[in-house]
């Protein structure tokens, strides 16, 4: 299909998903409002462990050393709604008509993938003004807080890329909620609301090997030290890899999905 069909129908396709989503306040209010309730109860309950010798960054708030895993958690947490979303399509057969008709397979795909993207570029503007309202900061200035916004609406693609291989090989909107609590965890034994350093044992060995721990070190890195082309390449890297996998077996499902319906 030639370019000049396959982007208008890419666009209106990512431009119907993103609506989709907008018109669901419930899907996405939570996201926004439960990594704002978290970083309340942490930010006054661990306050003082900045001034443990062995914190590794003693010259900020906790608040400040919290506020890129915040965006982060809660842009994961919204991206399983492109993926629920697609679920819906299939369980209400808007999408056995979708492929009915003469629209680009591939466009299908990339947007629920831009609908991701966007969906986390803007919770996270919206997580980081309110943060800035409560009086975090950035050392780097807006391009740490530039360098924030693409890696956290980065993560929400590549993280929403296998929710969406999930939602085409089911087909069920209870089973791609139902990750939820996957994403939940795989937060929690990271780095997120405590440094590695600080950890023993086997919940300090998985935190270190967790993929999320590195992105969230080095976003974390670029907001408190101060922006660096190192960190942001590094992270983004990362975040490129399981993009690739995610997109990689997302193909596959829907071309599988496309086997059945012919």
């Amino acid at each position: 299909m030639s370019a000049k069909k396959f982007l208008p129908q890419a666009l209106q396709l990512s431009y119907r998903s993103i609506l989709g989503m907008i018109r669901q306040p419930q899907a996405w209010v939570p996201t926004l409002f439960f990594p704002l309730l978290l970083a309340a109860v942490y930010a006054a309950q661990f306050s003082k462990a900045v001034n443990l010798p062995e914190f590794p960054y003693p010259d900020v708030t906790f608040l400040d050393f919290i506020l890129p895993a915040c965006v982060i958690q809660g842009v994961l947490f919204g991206s399983t709604n492109s993926a629920t979303d697609l679920a819906a399509d299939i369980e209400n057969s808007f999408m056995d008509r979708l492929l009915s008709s003469p629209v680009s397979r591939s466009s299908i795909l990339i947007a629920r993938l831009s609908s991701a993207f966007i969906y986390g570029l803007v919770q996270a503007v919206i997580l980081i003004l309110i943060f800035f309202t409560f009086g975090a900061e950035m050392s780097g200035g807006i391009s740490s807080a530039l360098a924030l916004i693409f890696i956290t609406s980065f993560l929400a693609m590549a993280v929403g890329s296998f929710l969406i291989a999930i939602a085409l090989r089911t087909g069920s909107q209870e089973v791609v909620n139902s990750l939820f609590p996957v994403v939940f965890v795989f937060i929690f034994i990271s780095s997120a609301f405590f440094p590695v350093e600080l950890m023993e044992g086997w919940y300090g060995q998985i935190a270190e090997w967790n993929p999320l721990t590195w992105i969230i070190d080095w976003t974390r890195s670029l907001t408190i030290d101060g922006f660096s082309w190192a960190n942001l390449i590094q992270a983004s890297g990362v975040i490129a890899l399981i993009s690739l996998l995610g997109i990689s077996i997302s193909i596959r499902q829907l071309k599988r999905r496309l086997a059945v319906i012919s």
